[in-house]
């Protein structure tokens, strides 16, 4: 079944982050990742508001945290460390 990875992002260091995304973005095409949404306008009806939203479909659970357990994505995220506040989830599809 095919998973949502979705980020909730407060960007503290804009140039940092931009390195991050900058190295994010091919590591999670690499390994099937594409973007459904990504920044976009949003509406805010519950819980703590982060102003950049990232919505990624995966092949799979598994596939997502591959991803994000990879040496690509792992050396991107050193960037955005420190450079962002972050929620990361994967949630599987009901299909």
């Amino acid at each position: 079944m095919s998973a949502l990875w979705i980020a909730h992002v407060t960007v503290t260091d804009a140039e940092a982050y931009g390195r991050y995304a900058e190295l994010a973005g091919p590591a999670i095409a690499k390994h099937g990742g594409a973007f459904i949404a990504r920044g976009g306008r949003f509406v805010q009806l519950e819980g703590r508001e982060r102003p950049r939203n990232v919505v990624a479909r995966f092949p799979s659970v598994e596939a997502a945290v591959a991803c994000y357990e990879s040496p690509d994505y792992q050396a991107a995220l050193d960037h955005a460390r420190g450079a962002s506040e972050r929620e990361l989830m994967v949630v599987e599809i009901s299909e």
